[in-house]
């Protein structure tokens, strides 16, 4: 990161709400200054002001002699919080202080006036408690002013950009300011993390702290763009990646997350197919954004979406939320499945075109003879009205069995296995599930799976 000693101290409007609530909490005057001493933001007054916090009010930064008397007592280097002396001859009342830290940079310090060199122990506990808070938002508050890695984020968004022209341009200068080579293979991986609590700054430095090392790999270069909620990684290679590559990066960032975001957070990652290099970026980006949506919504995902696994649900997740309901289950189907064998009848009507159409494969696979196979299947053609040797017919039971997993992944279908009422009012797209995961084991999209289900449903 670019040595910001001579520049003015970042500050953002969301890190001067978190000092006031901070302030708020504690009835004490709390101020955030830079490795320097120069104020970055200020609560109001308690009361408890003295001449030099009155001095770095009016001035912007701490006198010269305020300064040494604090940073000589090496705040820079402590390990964790402590209290700073006081001097009565600088106008300087004893503080509580927090060195504040992220990612091997020492970003300032968060001090509260404390006249007594002492606080009550749930003061130490909200001051502990809001700092990570203040930490990521202060953290994102430089990486956002750091000329490089704006210059970097512009270029990305760019290339993804809508625009022809603006793409053409992006990866003009990307490639110009040796920014990225100009490799033959691309990819685009999206981060989504919906659901936090902790502050959009916090959330912003987790996403950038997870990618900063996939910026360069063994197998690829890279570069990242991220915003309050979301992260992009645009990585290029020689050779395309594979996507045990991908799936363990990804894995990798879930890792990364999971201890910087708070409980309520639900990250997943949308990986985009592998494209002809930086012209194509933005194809792998939509592709990314379709798989994350994969991922919020299919608990079978386990959090991570591969376009190139979505098959046909890649189609389908490109309707909007308000759009995926029963109505878009064939009605032959709907019959089928509400039949007095309707459970058994659907496994093998699943199994059936899983495998092609093959009777071997079908029957092995259901563990059951090939007559009563054929039973089954003429009782389906019955039922549905439709031809089992018809290939538009089979496109239509087979898509109808791929939109019901999907809305059962949605809770559409109640536990009755019927219709719940709607989900959202007309013109609302659906709350992603966010919260809830599949087991270790279970395979994506369902897909793994089904061989264990035609059993379960055998059993039963």
């Amino acid at each position: 990161m670019t040595d910001q000693r001579w520049r003015a101290p970042v500050r953002s409007a969301a890190l001067q709400e978190l000092v006031e609530e901070l302030a708020e909490s504690l009835h004490r005057s709390v101020t955030l200054t830079d490795p320097w001493c120069r104020r970055i933001c200020s609560s109001r007054h308690f009361g408890d002001a003295d001449p030099a916090r009155l001095h770095s009010l009016l001035q912007g930064r701490a006198s010269s002699e305020v300064a040494r008397h604090v940073l000589d007592q090496g705040v820079a280097r402590w390990a964790g919080p402590g209290f700073l002396e006081g001097r009565d001859d600088l106008g300087l009342l004893p503080r509580y202080c927090v060195p504040l830290r992220e990612r091997g940079h020492f970003l300032g310090l968060l001090t509260v006036i404390a006249p007594e060199s002492a606080l009550a122990p749930e003061e130490t506990e909200a001051i502990a408690r809001a700092t990570p808070a203040v930490i990521g938002q202060l953290y994102a508050d430089h990486v956002s002013a750091d000329a490089g890695t704006a210059r970097e984020q512009e270029l990305v968004l760019a290339l993804l950009d809508a625009s022809p022209a603006a793409r053409a341009e992006a990866r003009k200068r990307l490639v110009g300011d040796a920014l990225l080579p100009d490799a033959p293979h691309a990819v685009v991986s999206v981060v989504q993390v919906t659901g936090s609590r902790v502050p959009p700054g916090q959330v912003a430095t987790a996403l950038r702290g997870a990618l900063e090392g996939l910026r360069r790999t063994r197998s690829a270069d890279g570069a990242i763009a991220v915003a309050a909620d979301r992260a992009v990684l645009l990585q290029l290679a020689d050779r395309p990646l594979h996507e045990d590559v991908l799936r363990e990066q990804s894995a990798h960032i879930l890792r990364a997350l999971a201890p910087r975001l708070d409980a309520s957070a639900a990250p997943v990652i949308g990986i985009g197919a592998r494209q002809p290099g930086l012209a194509d970026a933005r194809t792998s980006y939509e592709q990314a954004l379709v798989a994350a949506r994969a991922a919020q919504r299919m608990p079978g995902l386990r959090g991570v979406g591969s376009w190139e696994e979505l098959g046909e649900f890649a189609v389908l997740l490109q309707l909007p939320d308000r759009a995926l309901n029963g109505s878009l289950v064939p009605k032959p189907l709907s019959a089928l499945l509400d039949c007095a064998n309707g459970p058994r009848l659907e496994a093998t009507l699943r199994c059936f075109l899983d495998h092609a159409g093959s009777i071997p494969r079908t029957a092995e696979a259901l563990e059951i003879h090939r007559t009563s196979l054929y039973y089954r299947l003429r009782q389906i053609q019955e039922i549905t009205g439709l031809d089992l040797d018809n290939g538009a017919d089979r496109i239509t039971l087979h898509l109808g069995l791929r939109v019901r997993e999907l809305l059962a992944s949605l809770d559409v279908f109640g536990e009755d296995g019927g219709l719940q009422g709607p989900a959202t009012a007309p013109g609302e797209d659906r709350v992603p599930l966010q919260a809830r995961r599949t087991p270790a084991g279970s395979g994506p999209a369902g897909r793994s799976v089904t061989a264990g289900h035609h059993r379960q449903v055998e059993a039963a």
